[in-house]
């Protein structure tokens, strides 16, 4: 079985978050950079199956020479081949597009990507690469076992989970769930040294126009003054909730 799992290079979330250019574009000074937790869950899901079935496990990332180190760190955790796809991610559609590429010209049978990414949250890019590829997908999946051709699924609804099977090949929008973050690999120095005789191609990119572009970045409101009410005083209490909070 040949998987292929797609990294993100996304910011620590301990990061201070600023933007540029009037807001517009993000400030990546001083910022460390991650794998997106999502797609780490997915990538030790891969590992799994890399020890107990034999599958070969390929990372790929879309993204600038920047992102090597995160694509280093994942071959270190045990993935077989790194894939850089040189453009720097602009959308969803665009990522989407170049992942197909490679994709296709891999021929795998399992497609993992993180259900989303933490920086920008969009998650489209699992269920755009499914229907480019015109593979199955499940999204928000917490569980997989694969048995031959078969896959079976869990994955997260309101209110439950819900188990589906389907055939390969098939792409996934992994979450926590697949693995706890207690399963999470943590590279020895060994795999770190065995990450540098890896592979690590860097392809060129598809020429794609990308859907959406981004306008303006906003930080949150910072948080307001905290009032007290004396607990003996319900009412007043009511009443705040009611016409300044807008609580009920």
């Amino acid at each position: 079985m040949k998987i292929l799992v797609c990294i993100s290079h996304v910011p620590d979330t301990t990061s201070k978050i600023n933007f540029t250019d009037g807001d517009s574009k993000f400030d990546t000074n001083g910022v460390n950079f991650v794998i997106n937790p999502n797609d780490e869950f997915g990538l030790t899901r891969a590992m799994w199956f890399k020890e107990k079935q034999g599958a070969s496990v390929d990372v790929v990332n879309v993204g600038g020479p920047e992102t090597e180190p995160t694509l280093r760190k994942a071959l270190a955790i045990g993935a077989d081949n790194a894939i850089r796809v040189d453009t720097i991610a602009t959308d969803g559609f665009q990522v989407a597009k170049q992942l197909a590429k490679v994709a296709k010209e891999g021929d795998y049978d399992l497609i993992i990507a993180g259900r989303e990414s933490i920086d920008y949250n969009g998650g489209m890019v699992p269920g755009m690469l499914a229907a480019i590829l015109d593979a199955n997908f499940v999204n928000n999946c917490i569980s997989l076992e694969i048995d031959g051709e078969k896959a079976k699924a869990i994955r997260e609804i309101d209110g439950g989970k819900e188990t589906l099977t389907a055939s390969l090949p098939l792409v996934i929008g992994g979450q926590k769930g697949l693995v706890e973050e207690s399963d999470l690999k943590i590279p020895n120095m060994r795999g770190i040294m065995q990450a540098r005789k890896k592979p690590l191609n860097v392809v060129a990119a598809e020429e794609v126009t990308p859907q959406t572009q981004a306008v303006k970045f906003e930080k949150p409101a910072p948080k307001g003054d905290v009032k007290l009410v004396d607990s003996d005083n319900l009412d007043e209490l009511i009443d705040l909730l009611h016409n300044e909070a807008k609580a009920i």
